[in-house]
């Protein structure tokens, strides 16, 4: 796989989403990337919604399993979302169960008019029907399950994005 240029790609997220939204849209990051991402959108596009986080540790479905994240995050979601046009963001598309878990916490805080979702990158093999309305990139061919992307940011606030072998 090309090595992929995250700050390219968030600029190509930012031109994506910028015609669809309005300062009233509402961004909530998912832990942890796309809690980096959110906020750095929310600064691009000029909305003026504060930018909410999302921890799904307590939400997943495979967490009797897997068990509970060694160092869950807090959940803040500085608006009110009943009736707002809120935009789930995360780094990597996977499975969808991340963002299905992020839905349903999101509707504990009330009932959106509108819910989307912006990804840096698609890595394939879906295991729910979620799709990204917004997306800078999708993989020509699905990952392995023996890999991942990871996003890191620099104290600069700069983006990459790390191919990891399990």
């Amino acid at each position: 796989m090309q090595k992929l240029d995250a700050e390219a790609l968030f600029q190509t997220l930012v031109e994506q989403m910028r015609p669809h939204v309005t300062p009233d849209t509402a961004l909530v990051g998912i832990h942890t990337g796309g809690v980096w991402l959110a906020e750095r959108l929310h600064q691009a596009l000029g909305l003026k919604q504060p930018p909410g986080s999302i921890d799904v540790s307590f939400y997943r479905d495979d967490f009797g399993s897997k068990g509970l994240h060694p160092q869950p995050k807090r959940t803040e979601i500085p608006f009110d979302v009943e009736a707002a046009h809120v935009i789930i963001v995360d780094d990597v598309l996977y499975t969808g169960r991340t963002t299905r878990a992020a839905i349903n916490e999101l509707f504990d805080f009330g009932r959106p008019a509108q819910v989307d979702l912006a990804v840096l990158v698609d890595r394939g093999s879906r295991e729910l029907p979620v799709a990204a309305r917004y997306c800078a990139l999708t993989l020509p061919q699905p990952l392995p399950a023996s890999q991942s992307l990871q996003l890191e940011t620099n104290a600069a606030g700069m983006l990459t994005l790390r191919l990891i072998d399990a």
